[in-house]
């Protein structure tokens, strides 16, 4: 989200029938500082959600995909899958976000909503297809972490080594 910040959190709220989702005014809070900016939303790459960016963390995946060859076939179909459907979006005076209908079909949302923080980005869901995934990977999560964090060296946390 915010370049000096991680966050972690996940709220519920509804979808109303025009897109709109009324953001927890406690998200709304950590995003203050840079709502000027305004927001991008995009369809995710691994999953059927979408994803919310401040428009410091959009300019950073801009410039790594900027550095591309499109003279290469299979980079140019990756920008092009990539920026499919992003939109840069605002969160309005009464606190809701306007989700396309092309992007509230792609991610399968329909009136329950899962707003779930993932670092440096927002994810949105349709609750019950976030907590399907969730599901899905539980029995799996120890191999995960392990694969994923075993080889890494021990790491600092607070001073704490």
């Amino acid at each position: 989200m915010l370049a000096t910040e991680h966050f972690s959190e996940e709220y519920e709220c509804k979808a109303d029938s025009k897109g709109r989702i009324m953001v927890p005014s406690s998200l709304r809070a950590k995003l203050a500082p840079v709502l000027q900016d305004g927001l991008v939303l995009k369809r995710s790459i691994f999953q059927k959600c979408l994803e919310i960016y401040t428009m410091e963390a959009w300019k950073k995946e801009m410039a790594q995909i900027s550095k591309l060859n499109r003279f290469v076939k299979k980079n140019n179909d990756f920008i092009r899958q990539f920026t499919a459907g992003v939109r840069k979006v605002e969160i309005d005076a009464s606190g809701r976000l306007m989700i396309p209908k092309n992007l509230m079909g792609f991610a399968g949302i329909s009136k329950e909503v899962v707003l779930s923080e993932a670092i440096d980005r927002v994810e949105v869901w349709d609750k019950d297809r976030y907590y399907e995934i969730l599901d899905e990977g539980a029995g799996d999560f120890s191999q995960l972490a392990e694969d994923v964090m075993g080889d890494l060296p021990n790491f600092e946390v607070d001073g704490i080594s």
